[in-house]
């Protein structure tokens, strides 16, 4: 009976991370606006999946911060405000150092010419595809990938992931807003390694920061923008 309890848990978790994913990315790349209604009952027919299912997921982008749900009036997805921005970067580049930081520490041990040579091959894809922002943003998140398992922390890796679709929306933003944005991706990854390679912890650590630091006001000044627009 336990058995087939955890299948019968199991089972819609999955699927409803599965929904969570598809809306999330859809209001990541901008397709779902800031407040823009999401309907359970439409969701379940578009993805042929149960109401309950639906409903979970949307539970999932709540915790994820990329909507909000109202009693009567239901899911809406979140606005994106300096307020959220600035928090959101204000710990998630912390996070970023710690992560660098630690990696650091044990780069002696590690398999430094394959990360390298992982660095370097990120750095290529984002050369070549300078314009598709969520090829450019996943390109980032393996790095972060590749870290995990060199620095074995799995708080910290539990923590950074939690952050990434908020993190992957502004990045959309700043890309999308900012042709720019992507030769910046790419001198970060090479500054990055170079850093990485001398074994420069404080150097690392201020690539990191910068380059947070540069996205947060990427984003703040296209919202700062928007707003300007909307007040006219």
């Amino acid at each position: 009976m336990k058995v087939k309890g955890l299948m019968r848990f199991q089972a819609p978790e999955s699927l409803s991370e599965q929904i969570a994913q598809h809306l999330g990315q859809r209001i990541i790349t901008g397709q779902l606006k800031p407040g823009e209604r999401i309907q359970e009952l439409k969701v379940a027919g578009e993805l042929d999946v149960s109401r309950g299912s639906v409903r979970e997921a949307l539970l999932i982008l709540e915790r994820r911060h990329l909507i909000e749900i109202y009693p009567r009036r239901g899911a809406v997805v979140s606005q994106l405000t300096p307020e959220l921005v600035n928090s959101l970067y204000d710990v998630y580049g912390e996070l970023l150092c710690v992560l660098g930081k630690r990696l650091l520490e044990r780069w002696s041990s590690v398999d430094a010419s394959g990360l390298l040579s992982r660095l370097k091959e990120l750095e290529q894809r984002v050369e070549q595809h300078a314009g598709d922002a969520e090829l450019v943003i996943e390109a980032g998140f393996e790095l972060m990938r590749l870290a995990y398992r060199q620095v074995d922390n799995p708080f910290l890796e539990e923590t950074l992931e939690n952050f990434r679709p908020a993190v992957s929306r502004t990045y959309y933003v700043a890309l999308e807003s900012f042709r720019n944005g992507y030769t910046h991706t790419r001198d970060f990854f090479v500054s990055l390694a170079k850093a990485a390679s001398a074994g420069d912890s404080q150097q690392v650590d201020q690539i990191i920061r910068d380059f947070a630091e540069l996205q947060r006001s990427q984003v703040l000044e296209v919202l700062g923008e928007q707003s300007e627009a909307q007040g006219r």
